[in-house]
């Protein structure tokens, strides 16, 4: 071989990784137009990549190519489309104006609210996927103890998703790479397992997980009442309220249903766990906790969002919410604990999927903790998308591997 032909193959061999290796970065924050406060958990897309702004209403989505123009959008305020211009693309401030309904230009369809809720759950193989997809996402748990982090778990997942016309037994969750912080103090230490993990987005699927809420058994128990409509996604949504009426043998739950007016879709589910029975909050919570741990549940909340795109509903954004009290017979005081789940679809897959063999897969009697490992890597991410941490949560990492360094 001529040194020609072997400089020929090593630019070969290298050629790909240099385009692999170009990245664009589209960063900013997003606030409110008329108040100037920041906005979080705003999507933003290029189209089907997409993440969402965190809790100081920062966002960094990192794409191939320079895509024309990014959407941000947000329950309440009207989409945006941004063009982005050539060397501009990083720490954009974007500002969404808030929208306004017009009530004549709603069109009930029905002035029975369960009637429209039962519609809905009918249009379900219509409206959301009806072949398997395979959806990237990024997925971070945390805890604190009163107002600081103890615990930080995050990683990037395939989450493979049957057609919306199956039950959720075949969907699966796998980790593609994750990380874990701990706090290294001893009081730290909390052996109490809540209900959480990488395969919540496959149980709290609320409109695939119909046994969770959307089946007549359930909804029987509610009393529905019709809440003041509101736009997504520049689309109109009919807006259901829905109330515990009668007793089960389980907790139930106060909610809202947003429902697409002219599709018919559900598009964002909000629900609050009913704290009136303690003993039946705490079953639905509690997995596990140590003798001697008395556990006293004050919340557990979730918001599932739907993205509509290319004709179809996808599942785009979930976070749970726990929050509960912990004490020791011998002490005086309890301890008050929050436990978060958060997780975005950054990007999805709908041709020549593939399942995710059971082996590879997460499973709901795992711990995330014993499935990763501890990383200090700055640059840990590379290319994957991923909600940005808060200024809080950066901090709190920071002091957690500072720790940990120590130690």
């Amino acid at each position: 071989m001529t040194m020609m032909k072997r400089l020929w193959l090593i630019i070969l061999m290298l050629a790909p990784l240099a385009v692999s290796a170009q990245q664009v970065v589209v960063s900013g924050i997003v606030k409110d137009d008329k108040t100037g406060d920041i906005l979080k958990q705003v999507s933003v897309s290029a189209g089907r990549v997409s993440v969402v702004t965190n809790e100081d209403g920062v966002f960094v989505l990192k794409l191939d190519q320079k895509p024309g123009a990014i959407t941000v959008s947000h329950i309440g305020y009207k989409s945006r489309k941004v063009v982005l211009e050539e060397g501009k693309t990083e720490n954009l401030k974007i500002r969404l104006v808030p929208t306004t309904i017009q009530l004549r230009e709603i069109v009930v369809r029905t002035n029975n609210p369960r009637e429209l809720v039962d519609i809905a759950i009918k249009k379900i193989p219509d409206n959301y996927s009806r072949v398997p997809e395979l959806l990237q996402t990024f997925y971070r748990e945390t805890a604190m103890k009163r107002r600081h982090y103890i615990y930080v778990a995050e990683g990037v997942e395939d989450m493979y998703k049957t057609p919306y016309n199956r039950s959720i037994n075949r969907d699966r969750v796998s980790i593609v790479k994750g990380r874990r912080l701990l706090s290294q103090k001893q009081g730290d230490t909390l052996g109490v397992k809540v209900l959480g993990g990488p395969v919540l987005p496959v149980q709290l699927d609320v409109v695939k997980n119909q046994e969770m809420l959307l089946n007549p058994e359930d909804l029987d128990a509610y009393e529905f009442t019709m809440g003041i409509p509101e736009y997504i996604n520049d689309r109109m949504q009919y807006v259901v309220k829905i109330t515990p009426r009668m007793s089960k043998e389980y907790a139930l739950y106060n909610g809202t249903l947003y429902i697409d007016s002219e599709r018919l879709a559900f598009t964002r589910i909000e629900l609050e766990l009913d704290m009136s029975d303690k003993d039946k909050a705490t079953r639905t919570m509690l997995v596990k906790k140590p003798f001697g741990v008395r556990f006293k549940p004050r919340e557990l909340s979730c918001v599932v969002d739907y993205r509509y795109e290319d004709g179809v509903t996808r599942i785009s954004y979930l976070k749970n919410i726990f929050r509960f009290n912990c004490d020791w017979k011998k002490r005086l005081f309890s301890t008050s604990f929050t436990a978060t789940c958060e997780m975005v679809v950054t990007d999805s897959q709908s041709k020549d999927v593939q399942p995710i063999a059971s082996r590879n897969s997460f499973d709901s009697r795992d711990a995330y903790y014993d499935k990763v490992e501890y990383f200090m890597d700055p640059e840990y991410w590379s290319q994957y998308n991923i909600i940005e941490p808060s200024e809080s949560l950066d901090k709190a990492i920071k002091k957690l591997v500072s720790t940990y360094r120590r130690n």
